[in-house]
């Protein structure tokens, strides 16, 4: 199958029965090739309904579940957004189509230097990419309008709470395997927090070097 008519399918079979309906997200999935962001020996299965494994141990997301996420944020145009786990730069690219400025950290350097190559590649120029353990965020360009966590972790520390502007929102994977929960939250500007779930996945966990050392005896 062709890569165009695979995206076609992803867009008819999956993106629009899972409920993603919102024209400009699908019209994007189709402006970005899903399949020059995946690695190679992986590209039959750019457009397929899975998670597609990275180098690290890591994995994309489905499509289904990165349209879920965009059409949760409906973002405007005007946000300012922190990424954390760049990964392959796929979802870097949707969410700097969206937004005013991503700010994307990723732990490991191989990955932040090919989606450089990428995103420059596809005009994504309001992208500042970053290495780093971001498990808690990153504070020295917080605040921000949007923090989504492409990793899991085991729950939403007031550390990034505070990372998040007054009528701003984060989605989060929280949880461990097998079954981990997508999380949409949101802030208002009285500083009161709601919350709804978007689907339940499992995905690897956030890289956290910074976490306490377990004490062996």
């Amino acid at each position: 199958m062709t890569n165009q008519n695979a995206l076609i399918n992803m867009v008819k079979q999956q993106l629009r029965t899972g409920d993603v309906l919102n024209e400009t997200i699908l019209d994007l999935f189709e402006s970005v090739p899903r399949h020059e962001f995946v690695p190679e020996s992986m590209r039959q299965f750019a457009y397929s309904d899975m998670q597609i494994p990275l180098t690290h141990g890591q994995r994309m997301m489905t499509p289904l579940e990165e349209g879920k996420l965009l059409q949760a944020l409906n973002l405007q145009g005007t946000e300012t957004v922190l990424e954390v786990g760049t990964g392959t730069g796929y979802f870097t690219a949707l969410l700097a189509k969206l937004s005013k400025k991503v700010t994307s950290i990723d732990y490991y350097t191989d990955f932040t230097n090919s989606a450089r190559i990428k995103l420059a590649q596809y005009k994504c120029e309001n992208v500042e990419l970053i290495t780093g353990d971001a498990c808690r965020g990153w504070l020295e360009k917080a605040p921000y309008d949007v923090l989504v966590m492409t990793g899991a972790i085991d729950m939403v520390s007031d550390t990034l709470r505070l990372q998040v502007m007054p009528g701003g929102q984060m989605i989060v994977i929280v949880g461990n395997e097998p079954v981990m929960q997508c999380w949409h939250l949101k802030l208002d500007h009285s500083g009161n927090w709601s919350e709804s779930l978007l689907f339940e996945t499992s995905i690897p966990s956030l890289i956290n070097k910074l976490k306490p050392k377990e004490f062996v005896f």
